[in-house]
């Protein structure tokens, strides 16, 4: 277990983040060109570095961009004008580097040592379809590294909400790793967050998230379809009936139904932004967390935090990429 804590970040951060550091490939596609790759619409699908080479190669013009779902929600913080902190696994590569660069241009503190040898920086090929809808193929690469050795006690200490992503899951030192982060955070009187993240994620690990939820997730992120996933019913009502008690707060999103944050004694429900042109709906959960996640750093309601989530996820689906282009913080007044 590192300790590298930088001094010259003497003050706590609001939230410390841990999660997958991919770059983003984001192309424009149809609906034919995902039925020739066998790509199901709107999922995050794995492959190995060939099928992910493969894919590449038939992409149109790209634009590649720091991604990584935790990663976005703290680089939306850092814009609404939090203090954040990420760990997370690079490779000492050109991707590597981008990202690296990417995050501090953001505001966002990373130290992570990136890896010398084995696989390469992950990335993340995103098709963004006519409807705005945006299908996954993500290759882990160097990102699903991240072991108990990368978690940095000092930077846990320092942190007010501890925050992970579901997508983490996929390999067994990576669960050792938020086992042990948890336990730290639990030791310092820290929340802990999670994100659900896909509901391809939630079938592959239903029974260890319930567990993981009931005894050490304070606040809980998910959308419809993941929410209901979990509790394994197609009826949203018995879904956050579900949950209810589980966790102290769930936040669920609902497109353009909105948002719900939910505790066991209340349910509070926020509107949807209008939004005149949907670009890109890539990051509108990520950025729903980091307007919510900054809202609870300030001592918000839960009503407020919700609404503040709301308009961030609005303004990030007007543009291309999970990272706003321009300032986040007047969404805040």
């Amino acid at each position: 277990m590192t300790n590298n804590f930088n001094g010259g970040f003497a003050s706590n951060f609001d939230v410390l983040g841990i999660g997958n550091a991919i770059v983003d490939i984001l192309s424009f596609a149809d609906d034919k060109f995902l039925q020739e790759n066998k790509l199901a619409k709107g999922s995050m699908t794995l492959v190995d570095e060939e099928q992910a080479t493969s894919l590449y190669k038939k992409l149109g013009q790209t634009t590649e961009c720091s991604g990584g779902s935790v990663a976005n929600s703290l680089a939306g913080m850092a814009s609404l004008g939090a203090k954040t902190a990420f760990i997370g696994k690079v490779k000492n590569d050109q991707l590597g580097a981008i990202f690296t660069h990417d995050l501090h241009a953001a505001g966002v503190y990373f130290d992570s040592k990136p890896a010398e040898n084995g696989a390469a920086t992950a990335h993340c090929m995103i098709c963004v379809t006519p409807d705005a809808q945006r299908t996954m193929v993500t290759y882990l690469g160097a990102c699903s590294l991240v072991s108990e050795l990368d978690n940095d006690e000092a930077l846990i200490a320092r942190s007010s909400i501890l925050y992970i992503e579901g997508y983490l899951w996929d390999t067994e030192e990576a669960k050792t790793a938020i086992r042990s982060s948890i336990t730290l955070a639990k030791q310092y009187g820290k929340r802990v967050a999670f994100t659900l993240s896909d509901t391809f994620c939630v079938d592959r690990h239903r029974a260890e998230f319930l567990e993981l939820i009931k005894g050490d997730i304070d606040i809980l992120f998910a959308n419809e379809s993941e929410i209901k996933s979990l509790a394994q019913t197609e009826d949203f009502d018995k879904a956050v009936t579900f949950i209810r008690g589980k966790v102290k707060i769930a936040a669920i999103t609902r497109s353009e139904k909105g948002s719900l944050a939910v505790t066991e004694d209340t349910i509070e429900t926020a509107p949807a932004q209008k939004i005149a042109n949907i670009v890109d709906t890539t990051g509108a959960g990520d950025l729903y967390a980091s307007g919510f996640l900054f809202g609870l750093s300030r001592g918000w309601n839960l009503l407020e935090c919700a609404q503040l989530g709301n308009k961030c996820a609005g303004e990030i689906i007007t543009q291309l990429g999970a990272r706003s282009q321009k300032p986040l913080h007047a969404l805040v007044a």
